[in-house]
């Protein structure tokens, strides 16, 4: 099968990957293929600089923002090891994308590299493919405000809690996915009965705060105030990613959620009791409200 493929990693899939992705989708449909996406299956970095890096979205998350909100058809996954990572650039081209995948058509950014030490450049590949008869579009880096679009930017941000910069890089709500697992239960004590999300320890979590989000069950969607951090008031011992679902009533247990987390409401701090904490939270509550409704205005 005849395919147009984009390439790249897709961390966050932001603004900058948008351009690529739309190109993607229009060459695909001129040339009557599908319109693919090529990843890795795990960050280059990791094997790289040997530190693991962590990462805005889960492969699954990755898939679906690439397939929603861009058309994609298929990404592919490719294994990267320590083999992968020495290939010479040509031999990557010929053998796995312009063979392995059929390619017919290309589209990478101006800071694509590929092959042992990054040697195969964007106009490299491009001279490359020409001379195969495969197309190869180069798309320009993306700005915003003086600096490029790019997943470490929006990393640093997240990591930062400047999650409604983040999400206007992205182009969309920042994702953060994980299982109900059970936890303390104190919020039901208090009125606030929130999910426990066990999240994946390669994924980055926001700076400790309370977040305004979304999230969807059984197709309907929900508020979620969403508190991540140590719970300092209840003398919390591990770092926890704990939404409260407004309007939702119902077992969680066993089930996977994903937030759409849109901005940063305050830090975590410690309160005088837990009265104090409820009237907060429920404060935090109504502004996830209103913010969720003026969204969608």
């Amino acid at each position: 099968m005849k395919r147009v493929i984009a390439l790249g990693f897709f961390d966050g899939v932001h603004l900058g990957h948008g351009a690529l992705l739309r190109r993607t989708r229009e060459l695909a449909d001129r040339l009557g293929c599908p319109a693919a996406a090529l990843t890795l299956d795990t960050h280059p970095d990791n094997l790289l600089r040997g530190t693991p890096t962590r990462l805005l979205n889960t492969p699954v998350e990755r898939r679906e923002l690439m397939q929603t909100l861009y058309g994609i058809d298929e990404v592919l996954a490719l294994h990267f090891d320590a083999a992968t990572m020495r290939q010479p650039w040509r031999e990557f081209v010929e053998r796995t994308l312009i063979g392995a995948y059929s390619a017919v058509h290309l589209v990478c950014g101006a800071d694509y590299r590929c092959g042992s030490g990054g040697a195969g450049t964007a106009e490299l590949l491009q001279a490359f493919c020409a001379a195969r008869g495969v197309g190869c579009d180069v798309i320009p880096q993306l700005s915003m405000d003086g600096a490029a679009v790019s997943s470490s930017r929006i990393r640093g941000l997240i990591a930062s809690g400047e999650m409604a910069e983040a999400v206007r890089l992205l182009g969309h709500p920042h994702l953060l996915s994980g299982t109900v697992v059970t936890g303390h239960q104190l919020g039901r004590t208090i009125g606030i009965p929130t999910a426990n999300l066990d999240v994946s320890p390669q994924i980055l979590l926001p700076m400790d705060g309370v977040y305004a989000a979304e999230t969807e069950v059984d197709g309907r969607r929900y508020p979620a105030v969403t508190n991540i951090g140590m719970r300092p008031t209840v003398h919390g011992d591990c770092r926890t990613v704990e939404p409260w679902l407004l309007d939702f009533s119902g077992d969680l247990y066993g089930r996977r959620l994903t937030l759409r987390l849109l901005t940063f409401l305050r830090g975590e701090r410690r309160f005088p009791s837990l009265e104090a904490l409820q009237a907060e939270i429920r404060r935090n509550a109504e502004q996830t409200r209103a913010l969720l409704s003026n969204a969608k205005r």
